[in-house]
């Protein structure tokens, strides 16, 4: 055995004991670990992680959906969509991701590791369903159900206000629909850091003036956090869009 594969052997250990759960089948775990710009590197050797990834969005729809269901009876439908939106985003699965560590174990090409792949949002997001995939596949939706809970328990069991707020690109649009100007348009005004690292400025802009700026790692986190801020300032009277129609 190589050092390399000792210390991922060392840090898969790492990985089931903050899960709570130990794989019967490594390959499966090794499988959920590995994207596919390493499995193209390898050859036909590796298999990646795209499947067992599908299948995992598929099981934690399927069991955030259950509980919300028995937690809030009084949630529409609607809601129930927004709530489990709002657990199961790609930001969500990053943090859980990040939690893991499991940025550090992905087995990724060379192209994939010089871009920074081990901190990107899809990436890191895909890991985190192909490994509630393989858990699934391993253990069956009981033990899959207790990482679920163990991992995401706090995202779930959150007030119900919370859960089904609506996200503020779309409340700043309904603001600006209500006094019959256009749209909200997101524009870039700078791009900045390294490619592994980069940060976004974005404009939230009505009929051609800025309401409010916001910074991200990806362009829609930029330009949410923009509409988040515009929808702070007209709270705070500092900006009125009545005044866009004068």
């Amino acid at each position: 055995m190589t050092w390399l594969e000792e210390r991922f052997r060392v840090l898969t250990n790492k990985l089931q004991e903050r899960l709570g759960y130990t794989f019967s089948s490594r390959e499966l775990m090794e499988q959920a670990l590995t994207h596919r710009s390493f499995a193209n590197e390898e050859g036909g050797g590796s298999s990646d992680n795209e499947r067992l990834e599908f299948l995992g969005d598929a099981v934690l729809e399927l069991q955030v959906s259950h509980r919300l269901y028995f937690l809030f009876p009084d949630m529409s439908e609607g809601e129930l969509s927004r709530a489990r939106a709002a657990i199961v985003r790609g930001e969500s699965l990053r943090n859980l991701s990040e939690e893991l560590e499991l940025g550090e174990l992905l087995r990724l090409g060379r192209g994939e590791e010089q871009t920074g792949g081990r901190r990107k949002t899809s990436v890191l997001a895909d890991a985190f369903e192909a490994l509630i995939g393989a858990i699934y596949l391993d253990g069956g939706l009981e033990k899959v159900d207790a990482v679920i809970e163990a991992l995401m328990g706090d995202l779930i069991h959150r007030p119900a206000e919370e859960l089904t707020q609506r996200d503020p690109k779309s409340l700043l649009q309904e603001k600006v629909q209500e006094i019959g100007v256009p749209s909200p348009t997101y524009e870039l005004v700078s791009e900045d850091g390294p490619e592994h690292d980069k940060r976004f400025r974005v404009a939230a802009v009505v009929s051609d003036s800025v309401l409010a700026e916001g910074i991200g790692a990806s362009k829609k986190e930029a330009a949410g956090r923009a509409a988040a801020e515009a929808l702070e300032r007209m709270e705070a009277g500092e900006v009125s869009l009545e005044d866009l129609t004068k």
